[in-house]
């Protein structure tokens, strides 16, 4: 088969890395692609914002199918095209993708179908997000409703902070464009669990369960990042919730949306909140997450193409899932400045070496090729990633991967997976 992934990040690397296991893939075209990516796919020029070039490549290519990575193509509809082409594509349409580039509708979906998550009020100007500010204690949570390449979710400890977080959200000033419409949520406390899963469109299959570290700094303080590393443990979800979980929150979720006329296909990232209530939805995204795929791919051993390839035909209840014992972890080595403005095109060394490290593959996330040499070319630049019999051992080979590469102004977490180091300590 030949496969086509739209997509130019660590998500899109990882994917790719785990479908070139499959012995029915015999060529896989990446478009856009990366600096890491081109060495184990051909990357042709595209430009994801825009649709018809999208079809473009689609229709130059001729895949036998087509794997839309990011949210941006499924939000301006290109499943929904590819389908009325008669073509195999693994993605939600524009309307299920909801769930994800539109934080009101999903909320209110929620609502509709008793799917537990945080008190909400959706505001269509700042006066009425200012009045429903008294509705909420503090801290609160603000969220641009729609897409924000995760930045677009402020937490908020004093009125102060809101309503400054209010202001930038309507006026433009934080996310480069003004919001129509603001979501103000209860702040929720507990472990943060990110819970992917495949559907057809009916039923649902669980992959490896995945944390998050959303913050850029150590002891998770600083501005929110689209995640600065991940790890993955069986320990995170027991068997008794995982079930929960399912029963509650992820098969009413593709029900509700089946009842809409809107059926998901392809991946539902779950984003929980653990809380003293139980388990909460803090969002949906309609997509792999990134980094969480580097992370539970790794740990991925049946074949990823069987399963995309069931959930496409609507037989996803006849896959086959087997995950590697034990635990895996990814660290982001991200350019100075993120996730703010930072400059790109530094050169990076490390590679060759990082990658010798027994049991540590190196995703790239933001890179480019020029003559021969790997440049930096995005906020997150790249995502070691390593599995292994335990947390413990997954993150010292994770770490002593990423401590073999260097850029200017390289920077990452040095305590990724600390809260549950210290719940074994």
């Amino acid at each position: 088969m030949k496969v086509l992934v739209i997509g130019a990040g660590g998500r899109e690397h990882a994917a790719i890395w785990a479908l070139r296991k499959s012995p029915r893939v015999s060529e896989i075209v990446c478009a856009p692609g990366n600096g890491g990516i081109a060495a184990i796919a051909r990357c042709v020029p595209v430009n994801q914002k825009d649709l018809s070039d999208l079809l473009r490549i689609v229709a130059e290519e001729a895949p036998d199918l087509t794997i839309v990575g990011p949210e941006l193509p499924l939000s301006l509809g290109l499943v929904d095209e590819l389908r009325r082409r008669g073509l195999a594509v693994f993605g939600p349409t524009q309307a299920a993708a909801m769930l994800e580039t539109s934080k009101s509708f999903a909320k209110r979906f929620m609502q509709r179908h008793n799917i537990p998550t945080a008190n909400y009020a959706v505001c269509c100007s700042q006066q009425e997000a200012l009045e429903s500010l008294h509705l909420f204690h503090l801290p609160v949570v603000v969220k641009a409703d729609g897409l924000a390449s995760g930045k677009g979710v402020l937490i908020c400890e004093t009125r102060q902070e809101a309503e400054k977080a209010i202001a930038d959200l309507f006026d433009g000033r934080l996310l480069g464009a003004p919001e129509s419409l603001v979501v103000i949520e209860e702040f929720l406390t507990g472990e943060e669990i990110s819970f992917l899963l495949l559907s057809d469109g009916k039923h649902v299959a669980p992959l490896a369960p995945a944390q998050d570290h959303k913050r850029w700094g150590e002891g998770d303080t600083g501005p929110n990042t689209g995640g600065m590393g991940v790890y993955s443990t069986d320990a995170m979800v027991d068997d008794a919730m995982r079930e929960w979980i399912l029963h509650h929150i992820a098969q009413p979720t593709i029900d509700g949306m089946a009842a809409e006329d809107t059926p998901f296909t392809g991946v539902l990232y779950v984003g929980l909140m653990m809380t003293a209530r139980g388990p909460m939805v803090l969002e949906y995204n309609a997509r792999f997450g990134d980094p969480e795929t580097q992370a539970i791919l790794v740990r991925l051993e049946s074949d990823l193409l069987d399963a995309i390839e069931a959930c496409v035909a609507g037989r996803l209840c006849e896959a086959e899932f087997r995950w590697k014992p034990g635990a895996s972890a990814c660290v982001i080595a991200a350019s100075k400045g993120y996730p703010g403005s930072y400059i790109n095109g530094y050169r990076i060394t490390g590679l060759d070496a990082a990658a010798q490290v027994p049991g540590v593959e190196v995703f790239h996330a933001g890179t480019s090729l020029v003559d021969g040499q790997y440049l930096t070319n995005g906020g997150r630049v790249l995502a070691v990633t390593a599995a292994g019999d335990s947390l413990e051992a997954a993150l010292k080979r994770a770490y002593e991967g990423i401590e073999k590469i260097q850029f200017e102004g390289i920077y990452y977490r040095r305590d990724i997976g600390h809260r549950a180091l210290k719940k074994k300590s």
